[in-house]
């Protein structure tokens, strides 16, 4: 089978996304999988905004943000990614809402894997490798993001504070993506992030190259059937005198 139709094949695959809560999550089936494909996600994604930081033409939203506030706190670029990640999932709490074993993990993989390819990766040096390399980094985090999201173990820091905000106050996903998009950027670049073709590129892009690669890259998994609550055994009552005597099967 040509490359083209597996990737026709997979455009047309169908599975749904389960809404879970953290437990369900991980009783979903499959875990081995699901955690594998995660971490391989999260850590393309660590290592895709590493590469449009090497690009030097523009950041993604958050990445303006980080870059902006390491100008002023003697962070690293993944560090500060960390930093923010548990910041923004203190504003679950208000929420209500409840961190899966994905969004623990996003918190931290994503940002490790920024320094890790920072620290192998030097600065790419020519117009034409720059927009290459620009390129490569925003497809590549949208597969990744496919990765992590399809995995269904719990939304990232970001995701679930846009999601949430979104049920709490009853504006659209695309609104309140929006707002907190350019609410990042503005502030990000006022501190001294990096603006400019990659950030606009990224922000058209990336929403199709998920929504192209997600049908293929997510698990099929089964919400588990709630657990029956446990009921409390009654005390038994104390025995008479003949009916002590009978343990054994009745008569016939």
């Amino acid at each position: 089978m040509t490359p083209i139709k597996l990737l026709r094949r997979g455009v047309q695959r169908r599975v749904e996304l389960v809404p879970m809560n953290p437990v369900e999550q991980l009783r979903a089936g499959r875990l081995a999988h699901r955690v594998t494909q995660l971490l391989a996600g999260l850590v393309l994604f660590g290592v895709s905004m590493a590469l449009l930081l090497r690009a030097d033409l523009g950041l993604e939203p958050w990445g303006v943000l980080h870059y902006g506030l390491i100008q002023h706190i003697p962070l690293s670029y993944g560090v500060m990614s960390i930093v923010v990640s548990f910041a923004v999932l203190l504003l679950w709490i208000p929420l209500r809402q409840w961190p899966g074993l994905g969004t623990v993990l996003n918190a931290v993989v994503i940002g490790l894997a920024i320094d890790a390819t920072l620290a192998l990766v030097p600065p790419v040096e020519g117009l034409g490798w720059r927009v290459l390399v620009m390129l490569v980094a925003i497809v590549g985090n949208g597969v990744a993001g496919a990765m992590y999201i399809g995995s269904q173990l719990g939304p990232g820091a970001r995701d679930g504070l846009m999601t949430g905000l979104a049920r709490r106050t009853g504006r659209s996903i695309r609104l309140v993506r929006t707002s907190l998009e350019v609410t990042v950027v503005v502030v990000g670049f006022l501190l001294g992030g990096i603006v400019g073709v990659g950030t606009v590129l990224y922000a058209l892009l990336i929403g199709p190259v998920v929504q192209l690669f997600l049908p293929m890259l997510t698990v099929r998994v089964e919400r588990p059937a709630p657990r029956s609550p446990r009921v409390p055994r009654e005390p038994a009552e104390a025995a008479g005198p003949v009916a002590a005597e009978v343990t054994g099967p009745a008569a016939g």
